[in-house]
C-alpha cells in the first residue's frame, strides 16, 4: 500500500457518514478513487429511489479523495464548492461513485466525480458532479 492510500483509508475511516451509509473504498489510484455504498432501506426517498443526498454524498468524497491522493503528505481536504446533475433515479442494488482531478493545483483543485446506480450488471449514469478542492 502506498503513502496516499493509506492516508485516504486512514481519513475514510473517520467518516461517521461515510459509516452510516454503509459505503466502503473501491479503488484508490492517484487522482481517482471510487466509492461503492448500497441503497439501504434508511436512504431512499419518497419514490423508492436512493435519495439524491446518498449520491452527493459519495460522489462528494469520492472527488475529495481524489484530489488527496494528489495532495502532499500531511495534508487534508475539504470541499469548497460542490454542484451535482441528478440524472436518473438511483433505482438498484448500490450506488459507485467514481471520482477524478480535473485541474490539480497548489491551493485548489478541480474535481469531478460519475454516480453509477448498478443492478447485477446492468449500470445506469444517475449523477455528475463538480466542484473545489482545498488542502487544510
Amino acid at each position: 500500500m502506498n503513502e496516499f492510500e493509506a492516508r485516504i483509508r486512514e481519513s475514510f475511516g473517520r467518516q461517521t457518514m461515510m459509516q452510516t451509509l454503509g459505503a466502503e473504498l473501491a479503488k484508490i489510484d492517484a487522482g481517482r478513487v471510487t466509492i461503492l455504498a448500497p441503497i439501504l432501506a434508511g436512504s431512499l426517498q419518497q419514490h423508492g429511489a436512493g435519495h439524491a443526498g446518498l449520491a452527493f454524498s459519495i460522489g462528494d468524497s469520492a472527488a475529495g479523495y481524489s484530489a488527496l491522493s494528489l495532495m502532499p503528505e500531511g495534508a487534508e481536504v475539504m470541499t469548497v464548492e460542490m454542484k451535482i446533475n441528478l440524472m436518473a433515479p438511483a433505482v438498484g442494488d448500490h450506488l459507485i461513485a467514481e471520482g477524478r482531478v480535473i485541474r490539480p493545483g497548489r491551493r485548489i483543485m478541480v474535481v469531478a466525480a460519475d454516480v453509477w446506480s448498478v443492478t447485477a450488471d446492468k449500470r445506469k449514469h444517475v449523477a455528475i458532479l463538480q466542484g473545489t478542492m482545498i488542502p487544510v
